[in-house]
């Protein structure tokens, strides 16, 4: 009960605001590669599930 009073209470100050006037523009976006982490966390993947295959089962 008492974590649904907080929400309650805490949900207003959460809302998105509208950006004020001014302030500065922002950058074009820039280009991230994603193949160094997206390989990494395949090759993570593909070994985790060798080690889990290769291991024996326990009786």
């Amino acid at each position: 009960m008492l974590a649904v009073a907080l929400a309650a209470l805490a949900s207003p100050a959460a809302l998105a605001q509208a950006p004020a006037d001014g302030g500065p523009v922002p950058a074009a976006p820039t280009d991230t590669p994603l193949d160094g982490g997206a390989s990494l966390l395949l090759a993570g993947g593909v070994a985790y599930a060798l080690r889990r295959l290769r291991r024996p089962t326990a009786r």
